[in-house]
Parts: C-alpha cells; structure tokens; sequence
C-alpha cells in the first residue's frame, strides 16, 4: 500500500531524510520539541503557513539542510526529537497489544471531518476536533486503525468581520503540494482512482493519504477531469452547497470509502460511523452481501455484526433526511443491482417503513443497521433513547439499545509547550503517557509536586501570552500603525480575571447570555478593583444569520464605552486561536441551552493549563462537576420555556461570577496567592484530566464496541 515511504530501520538513513520524514507524519504537531525545530528552521514560513512543518521544509533546500544540521547543538536536538519519533513507531509494547491483542484487523472510522492541526484545514468545528483527537489516541494506543474522509480543496471558511461586526466568509485554496498529504498510488505506478454511482453518472476519486502517527487518515477527493465540474466541486468545501452536494458528499464518503478499503485490500474488523453522515457506507455493505448470494436477511446480519455508530446531535433537525424523489434519482443505479425494490432502500432509513411520506434519516439508518450505537456523554445517550425509540416499538425508552461513551480530548494535543515544559519538570516526561491512569493525577495534591507559586506562575504566564496574542490580533486590524499602537495596549490586562467563551456560534449556545441585561453586567465587568475581562471567538455557519447576528451583537457589546477593551472578538477561530483560549483563560464558560449540548469538549482543554469551568449541567461537565472542581450554572434541569430558561440561567451566572468566582480570584493572601483558587485548581486537575480523556474514551470504544459483537 503505497502511502508514505517506511524505512523499517529509518535511524541509518541521513538525518536530514528522516527529518523531511518526519515533517510528513503529523505527530508532530504534538510534540513540542519537533515543533520547535520546524519553527527554527524558518519562522516566516512556520507562522505564514498556520505551523506546517511540510511547507517549511519544502522552503528549505537540502543544502541548506544539509550546513545547518552541522551545527552541533541543533543537530544533537534534531537527533533527540527522531529517536523519539522512531521509537513511538516502532513501539511494540502499546496499550492495544496489551489490552486488545484481539484486536487484529484494523478498525475503519469514518467521519466527514477530522480537526487534527491548524495547518491542514478540513473541519469546521468539534465533530472534526473530537475526530482529529479519537485517530491520535488510537495511534497513541497503537489500535489498528484506519482513518476514512473527504479531503476539501477549500476547507471550511475564513472568518472576516466587515466594520458592521457582520460575518463574511472566504475559502482559501488547500494546495496538496505544501500539506503532509501523499497521493494514494497502484502497486504499478499512477494514481490510485476508484468510482461510485451518482444518479446516471460515475463519480471518480483519488485518495490522499496523511500520516497520523500510527494512524493513516484517507481522504477521498473528486477534484479530478475524468469528472464534470459539478462533481469536481463536490468535495471541495466542508458542508457547502446545497442537498444535492451534500448527499454527493455523503455517498463518496460511505459508498466510495468502503470501496476504497477494498482496493486497497484492507479486510476491517468493524466500521464505525461517526455521526450518520457516512452511513450510505452500510447500502455498500448490503449490496455486496445480496450480491454474493445472500438472502436479505441474511445480509443485513451480516452487515450489522460489522458496523458501530456514535451520534453526536440531540435535536431530531440536526439529523440529515433525504426525500424519496433525491434518493430515487442519487441511488436508482446503485440499488437496482441489489435486486431490491426503492421502496424496501427507503425502509432501512425509516422509522416507519410503511409511512411512503417519510423521508429518509441517515441517523435511522445508522442505528437499524448497526450492532451497536451510542451518545456522547451519559445525558445524550439518555436524550438519543428517548429520540429514537419509536424506532424499536415495545421498548420502554431504558431498554432502547443506544449506550453512551463520553467524549474526552487528546491532552498532549491541547497542551501548550509552556504547559509541557512545565508538567515535564514536575511530573516527568512521560506523564503524557499516564492519562488512563486516574492515580498518577493524584499528585498534583502534593504542593511539593507543584507549588501554588508555581501554578500561580503558569497561569500568569499563560494569560500573558493570551493578552498578547489578543493584542497583535487586534492591532492587525487597525488602520494604521500609531492607531494599532495605542489601541493594542489598551486591549485586556494579564491582571484581570479572564474568562472565555469560544465556539460555533449556533444559536442554542448562547453566546451573548452573559449580556443579557447590560444594567446588570457592566458593574462586574467594569469594576476597576476587581476587574474581570471576556474573550469570545467562533464562526456562524455561512448560511446561519441568527448565528451571524449572535457575532454582531458582541461586536457591539465591544464598542460600548464602558466595555472597551474589556470585551474582545478574536476573528477566524482556529485550532490556534483555541490554542491560545484553553491555556490562557482563568474560566471556561459554557451557556448552552440544556439538553443541547451532546458533550462538548473545549472546556475540558482549559484544565491542564489550570483553568477552570463555569458551565451548564450540559453534556460533560453534568458528569464531571463535584462542587470543589469549577462551578454549574443553574441545576440538573431545563425549562419548557425558553425565555424562562435563559432568564433563569442568566441570573445564575451572575450571581455565580459576582459571589463565587470573582471573590475567590481576588481573595489574596500577603504573598499575593488566591489560596482557595488553586485549592480548586488541583481539585481539577485531580478529577479531569485522565477521566475526559480520548485515551480513556477510546479505551471504551474498543472493550465496548470494537471487541464486542453485540450491545
């Protein structure tokens, strides 16, 4: 399989091929020490290209190379960085040899965006970041596993807001050449080009491969002039255009990903479907075992003993439904093979097969034909029976087969290099390696360990990087330097309690809740003593103006004469941006509207730099809370009423942040050390960061659902 070029002993080849090698396996991106070196070698084109070590060494030429891995003391780092990198890919001890050893094929995860760096952008929020996160735990586990996408020519927008604060989009050019991508080529040589049935047409792709440690992530990209224009544009942004691009989307990531495995020989011990939009991969499944002979009953048994689902949407209109007129036109080719009618297509996605009036869920396809499915945090799997039940008539909403696995982040990931320098110094280098292990976080209770001083030291370095990256984002845009001058250094303050509120703007997450009553909030905000300060970032979807509208309402709130520079919009939200959000803020906060948030993970990020969460009992934090760990807006239940809801949790965010939050932030003693503050700091950190982890979810998936051939 011809994807990246694998030395089986890579330390004799030349240190400056291993280190192009390198440049070419994403793992870097989460480990600071290789990001150091990229960023030496050019920091002009490290910063210009979003930390794409690829597009640096494609600038650096092998002379060059070759004269500056003569100096001593970097080509003794650079060494360091690729024995540690060599010896992570040849690991034979890993957790899945351990703990999974039956675990023989590879696992086919298949998801319509993975967020694994800033520079490679083919997502467009958390479903992509917690995919991106899932694929470097299993290599981090060394699961057998194989990544299935779409690769977007044009990614997910950028963000610009016009002197309104209205939200405009652009869409950039993703060029292959300055990305750590390989083009998937045949054993003889030529790309690599497989096909699925659109309507009357074929549908060509190519696949780009991309190393993610011991993971390979395919992405399928119908860019290519075998096609017409209109399904050479089919795959180039993330969710874009209309129904007809979207089931498009969806057929070339379920259909064609199967057939690509295929060709490629690889055998899956299980598919798993993240979120339905993959789900056409099951009438691939199904068509294969009718044509081999099966009956149909047969067949679909088959087929469910080999796929696992995970639903991520807690509202019946986030789920994609097809008419029967669109189906019958996408799939009339495709099916008629099958010998079935389109009428028995149209049941598998159904909750009623009889009612010829329904349209197709991708959701209810996913769960019929799946041996097992599940949310992503305990109250969602809750919320997802109670949704889908009617899909297993006689069962009471308990007995409904739908479990939960809640999500985590991979902490190496989200962990700054300051935060791993600092955690090296105190737990050990290999502390990354401890985070299924709830016991080793038990010492961050020992002050020896760490000292308050010591933390109190990491959040203000922390937040002084923030504040300043804030500034250089603000003044860039800025008329003119003496302008971008004075009004960057009277943007935010490294001494200000710092709270964060990043994410897409979907109008369920309330973004501007806290501004609710401004009478109200202006005193806490614009208190000189006490002074508290907000950072929000988060894109709106291009064709969601209530979400456009929810950004302008904050740009507003900035302008205002009492706020400015307490209140800041950081454009173009990114893994980078939340980078410099997670570790920087002293609060996460989270304000959806309860039960809407399936699980959400960004505040989870926020604990290894030592911040805290003041959330809703929402998804996660509504598992994670004990009262000494961060704070829960309003109780473990929600209103009927949406405006009684929202005027209820606003008051109980104020109040929260006005008794609570702010006291303890000030509460200093003679040394200048909010005492009490740092108590529930390590409180945090004790009780969060092994538990909301994707080693410890993926861990789940694996003895759960991977191993286990029924619910």
């Amino acid at each position: 399989m011809p994807i990246i070029s694998k030395s089986k002993n890579p330390s004799h080849l030349h240190l400056s091929v291993r280190l192009r090698m390198l440049s070419r396996n994403l793992w870097f991106t989460w480990n600071p020490e290789a990001c150091r070196l990229f960023k030496e070698l050019s920091p002009f084109v490290w910063q210009r290209s979003n930390h794409n070590a690829a597009a640096v060494m494609n600038e650096i030429s092998d002379r060059e190379l070759e004269a500056r891995l003569r100096d001593h003391n970097f080509s003794k780092r650079v060494h360091a960085v690729l024995e540690n990198f060599e010896s992570y890919m040849s690991e034979k001890s890993t957790w899945s040899k351990r703990h999974a050893a039956a675990l023989k094929d590879p696992v086919a995860y298949f998801s319509a965006e993975f967020g694994l760096h800033e520079s490679l952008p083919i997502y467009s929020g958390g479903l992509g970041i917690l995919s991106g996160d899932h694929t470097k735990s299993a290599s981090d586990l060394g699961i057998p596993f194989i990544g299935i996408g779409l690769f977007y020519r044009q990614g997910y927008f950028q963000q610009k807001l016009n002197a309104d604060g209205w939200q405009e989009e652009f869409y950039p050019a993703n060029i292959p050449d300055n990305l750590p991508l390989e083009l998937v080529l045949q054993p003889e040589g030529g790309r690599l080009l497989n096909s699925i049935e659109i309507g009357h047409s074929t549908v060509y792709f190519q696949t780009w491969a991309v190393q993610v440690g011991r993971v390979t992530l395919f992405l399928l990209d119908t860019n290519l002039p075998e096609n017409d224009q209109h399904f050479q544009n089919l795959t180039s942004t993330v969710y874009g255009g209309n129904i007809d691009t979207r089931i498009g989307q969806e057929s070339i990531l379920g259909i064609g990903g199967v057939r690509l495995l295929q060709s490629l020989k690889i055998l899956p011990s299980v598919y798993h479907m993240n979120e339905g939009h993959s789900a056409f991969l099951v009438l691939e499944l199904l068509n294969q075992e009718l044509k081999s002979g099966k009956t149909r009953e047969e067949a679909e048994q088959v087929v469910r003993s080999k796929c696992v689902f995970t639903t991520h949407t807690p509202v019946p209109a986030g789920h994609d439904r097809f008419n029967s007129e669109l189906m019958s036109y996408t799939f009339g080719k495709f099916w008629n093979s099958t010998g079935l009618t389109h009428e028995d297509m149209m049941s598998y996605g159904r909750i009623n097969p009889a009612d010829t009036n329904e349209q197709f869920t991708m959701t209810v396809l996913a769960i019929k034909m799946s041996r097992a499915s599940n949310g992503v945090s305990e109250l969602h799997g809750h919320v997802s029976r109670e949704m889908w039940k009617s899909i297993f008539p006689g069962k009471t909403v308990d007995e409904v087969p739908i479990g939960y696995i809640t999500n985590g982040i991979h902490t190496p990931s989200w962990a700054t290099a300051y935060a791993h320098s600092f955690w090296n110094r105190r737990l050990g280098s290999d502390w990354t390696d401890k985070l299924m292990e709830p016991k080793f976080w038990k010492k961050i209770a020992n002050d020896e360990l760490a000292t308050d001083e010591e933390l109190w030291a990491l959040r203000y370095n922390l937040r002084r990087s923030l504040v300043e990256y804030a500034r250089r984002r603000h003044a860039e845009h800025q008329s003119c330097q003496a302008e971008a001058s004075y009004a960057s250094s009277n943007i935010l303050s490294p001494d200000a309690l710092t709270i964060g509120f990043a994410r897409r703007f979907a109008t369920y997450k309330r973004a501007p809740l806290i501004f609710r009553h401004l009478e109200k909030t202006i005193p806490l905000l614009a208190d000189a003593q006490r002074p508290v300060q907000i950072i929000f970032a988060g894109k709106a979807h291009p064709r969601d103006n209530e979400g456009k509208r929810f950004i302008q309402n904050i740009i507003e709130i900035t302008r205002h004469s009492q706020l400015t520079g307490k209140v800041v919009f950081l454009e173009n939200y990114d893994i980078k941006v939340a980078r410099y959000l997670i570790s920087g803020v002293d609060v996460w906060l989270n304000n959806p509207r309860r039960p809407l948030e399936a699980s959400g993970t960004s505040g989870m990020k926020v604990t290894i730099h030592g911040g805290l969460n003041l959330s809703i009992m929402d998804g996660w934090w509504r598992e994670a809370y004990n009262e000494e760990n961060g704070w829960k807006i309003g109780d473990d239940s929600n209103d009927a009423d949406l405006e009684t809801q929202d005027e209820r949790d606003f008051g109980s965010l104020v109040q929260l942040i006005t008794e609570s939050v702010v006291p303890e932030f000030y509460d200093r003693d003679g040394q200048d050390i909010p005492r009490k503050w740092l108590k529930r700091v390590r409180n945090a950190m004790q009780t969060l960061i092994s538990q909301f982890s994707t080693d410890r979810m993926v861990g789940e998936y694996v003895q759960k659902y991977y191993l286990k051939k029924d619910n």
